[in-house]
């Protein structure tokens, strides 16, 4: 169930916020767990149990850390369970292939259903039980705010990835952090429309192009639709994650809960590195805190911060997803950081910020041809077709992928993705002001959402890309 989707917008969401503020605030945070168990029940029961299993884990042993004056054997427990739980659901199928691959029969290959947002919420969860560890956090005595804190619907599915000293103070449904007044609400109602708007009316339809070059080997397309459609799927997959976090947000402040915000125009960034602290923030960040600083950091000598760069990295890119393509992707990722920290960071100082820009657009655009096709042997093979600027089989016309109105789209969302607001600050500032729209932003908005849910209800809409992840 897609917060785009027609059961979301028209029935779920209604309906728990219709319970939500109909009950007495003591009640609430059950109603909101509930609600949030129901979402996760929708995309697959199995899933849901998973959910249930690894909260009451992480809440009892969040507790007996508490309790505990030696706490690293059992956060070696909770941490390696947790990835047990992943790794088992997301990994098992990758790593018998690849081994299967070198010793044919080896192992059975077993591929279970991904549950919902298992990514996201493990590493919350790991990241709680780590802060309660060594003291960054107490630990959530009711169950109840821990299931709202872990497993809230609004940033469940796809992130952001939440911190609990973030959230402990908007988790008791009577404290002032979670009051929600007027501005608070129509803010709310602002970041669904414009996330809906973006997914709706840019990714959506930026997909169409992806999807029909996707669907073509990448050996017989000529250069140009190769380029066209793996930069349709760059802007679409800034769109489509993008508007799923401003929609999350925005149903946060409808119960009172803040969300951290997860992209800072990524596009504008002029370095790999830049690019990676706008991008995708919430696990840039958990990455960071959790991985790199205790692997020593940059307080390291240059050699060793180089490798836990590529250590990070590797693990980002598999975190993506269970196959070797992106594997690759957060490896050249990580080589690329290393480049920069070498000197090449310096040198694109000196030079004008429109280089620094260019070559990360380049850099992060030829990078996400790997990430974003069928496999590595068809990113490689479209790479392949770029460079080598091969006429590919006849017949295949700009036409046959894109007709004008998505080739405007395209043009539209290169503007959008940053550069306007770069331009115009004031529209950044009523893009994210937390107080009711002007009468000019409130019709704005209604147009969005005429356009938006015209998509929705004409039943043009996809799952988030994230979701899979």
């Amino acid at each position: 169930m897609a917060f785009s989707s027609v059961q979301f917008l028209f029935v779920f969401l209604p309906l728990a916020l219709a319970v939500y503020w109909l009950c007495p605030k003591r009640l609430r945070n059950i109603v909101l767990g509930a609600f949030s168990l129901l979402f996760f029940a929708w995309a697959g029961l199995k899933g849901a149990a998973v959910l249930v299993l690894l909260a009451c884990i992480n809440w009892l042993g969040g507790l007996w850390l508490g309790w505990l004056a030696h706490k690293k054997p059992l956060l070696a427990v909770l941490v390696l369970l947790d990835l047990a739980v992943l790794g088992g659901f997301k990994y098992a199928g990758f790593a018998a292939e690849s081994i299967n691959a070198v010793v044919p029969g080896l192992l059975p290959v077993l591929s279970p259903a991904l549950p919902l947002g298992i990514s996201f919420y493990v590493f919350t969860a790991i990241g709680y039980c780590v802060d309660v560890a060594v003291g960054r956090a107490e630990p959530e005595k009711s169950p109840f705010k821990f299931a709202v804190f872990l497993a809230f619907f609004g940033h469940g599915p796809s992130g952001p990835i939440v911190r609990y000293n973030q959230q402990a103070p908007q988790l008791d449904p009577r404290s002032k952090a979670r009051k929600v007044d007027l501005d608070r609400f129509s803010y709310g109602i602002k970041r669904l429309i414009l996330g809906l708007a973006k997914k709706a009316i840019i990714a959506d339809q930026l997909a169409l192009i992806y999807a029909k070059v996707a669907s073509v080997p990448a050996a017989t397309l000529p250069a140009p639709i190769l380029i066209l459609g793996y930069t349709a799927y760059m802007m679409q997959l800034y769109f489509d994650f993008s508007g799923y976090s401003d929609m999350a947000i925005g149903i946060g402040e409808f119960f009172g809960i803040t969300l951290p915000e997860n992209f800072d125009y990524p596009y504008l960034a002029c370095s790999i590195g830049e690019y990676w602290r706008r991008w995708h923030m919430s696990l840039s960040g958990w990455f960071r805190d959790y991985v790199y600083i205790p692997l020593g950091g940059s307080r390291c000598r240059l050699r060793r911060t180089c490798l836990n760069l590529l250590i990070v990295f590797t693990l980002t890119g598999l975190w993506h997803g269970a196959a070797w393509q992106y594997v690759v992707f957060g490896l050249l990722h990580g080589l690329i950081l290393c480049a920069e920290r070498l000197g090449l960071r310096r040198a694109l100082e000196r030079l004008p910020r429109f280089f620094g820009h260019l070559y990360t657009v380049m850099v992060l655009w030829l990078t996400l041809v790997i990430f974003g096709a069928p496999g590595l042997k068809e990113g490689l093979a479209a790479l392949w077709g770029i460079f080598t600027w091969q006429s590919g089989a006849k017949g295949y016309t700009l036409a046959a992928f894109a007709d004008a109105k998505l080739l405007l789209i395209l043009a539209v969302s290169f503007l959008l993705c940053g550069p306007l607001q770069a331009l115009r600050p004031k529209l950044k500032e009523a893009l994210y002001a937390r107080k009711a729209p002007s009468l000019a932003g409130a019709a704005g908005l209604l147009v969005l959402l005429f356009f938006g849910l015209m998509r929705v209800t004409a039943g043009t809409y996809s799952a988030f890309i994230y979701f899979q992840f």
